[in-house]
């Protein structure tokens, strides 16, 4: 074998690991959702974590073994242990912690969801009006993004929670009055860069109006990134439902929630450490597969992660 041919061989054993990753790079660009989601490790392994935090929320009224409020003296701060009436313990009030954390799950999903649900429908419609139109609308909200954004997140709910006082719908819109922002910056950036591309200016010659260039043609090339901020985002919402709610000012007392448990818990710690270490488990389990499946989405929805 001569040197060129030999030398032509090298070159190609050598680009087959490059060749060999385009190739499963391009096959993962050519799959639904879906699969790329189910071939992602990270993202799946995040679904099962909240597709399971899902159904023992769902189903905790019917598969809590306690009314999550049934208070027993006689049974109080009773050691988690297999094949005992309390899976994993109860509290310094008798209150059996499974059903109690069962319970806080509905409560801190619910709390995550309402708050994305709502920040993402406030920030998204403003963000695209001041993207699309510019002009006056633009700049004040561009003043007033960047006022609220002065202010630390937590300080500002603290602040705003001492006000309304605890509750649920309260803690909701408290969280959600700056949450908002970041969805708006994001809708705003995005729809700044997809008005002139040439679909968009091919609406406009048809005559359609603005609302349904915006809503029919813009939204749904920028929803994929609006859905990887939510999902990322609803972790950080539902660790600030908890911070709240340990202060005292999110959940009141009276239903179950993670941080009022963890608080609960705190005395005990040297003598009875599941009653506030449980509840942050389940805290920190629940962030993490939001996390992870967050991360997935973004990989499998955003082209530039495909490349790399």
């Amino acid at each position: 074998m001569s040197q060129a041919s030999l030398h032509g061989v090298l070159t190609r054993s050598a680009d087959m690991p490059e060749i060999v990753s385009k190739a499963g790079r391009a096959r993962r660009a050519g799959m639904g959702l879906w699969p790329r989601l189910m071939s992602h490790r990270g993202g799946r392994l995040g679904l099962i974590i909240v597709l399971a935090y899902v159904a023992i929320a769902v189903s905790a009224p019917v598969l809590a073994p306690y009314p999550p409020g049934a208070v027993n003296l006689a049974e109080r701060l009773v050691p988690p242990a297999i094949g005992t009436r309390n899976l994993l313990g109860t509290d310094q009030l008798g209150r059996d912690i499974l059903s109690r954390i069962m319970h806080g799950a509905r409560v801190s999903m619910l709390v995550g969801l309402a708050t994305i649900l709502i920040s993402a429908a406030l920030g998204v419609g403003l963000g695209m009006v001041a993207g699309y139109y510019g002009g006056v609308l633009d700049r004040v909200l561009a003043r007033f993004t960047e006022l609220l954004l002065a202010f630390p997140y937590l300080i500002f709910v603290i602040g705003a929670m001492s006000v309304m006082g605890p509750g649920f719908w309260n803690l909701v819109w408290a969280l959600s009055f700056k949450g908002w922002v970041e969805f708006y910056r994001l809708a705003r950036a995005l729809v700044m860069s997809e008005k002139n591309r040439e679909y968009v200016e091919a609406a406009r010659v048809l005559g359609r109006p603005d609302s349904a260039i915006c809503v029919r043609e813009i939204l749904p090339n920028i929803v994929s990134s609006i859905i990887v901020l939510g999902t990322l985002r609803m972790g950080n919402m539902i660790v600030m439902e908890s911070s709240l709610s340990f202060l005292g000012l999110g959940i009141p007392p009276r239903i179950p929630a993670w941080g009022s448990m963890i608080n609960d818990g705190r005395r005990y710690m040297l003598t009875s450490p599941w009653v506030a270490t449980l509840p942050g488990l389940a805290l920190a389990l629940l962030v993490l597969g939001i996390n992870l499946l967050g991360e997935g989405l973004r990989d499998c929805l955003d082209p530039k992660m495909m490349e790399g």
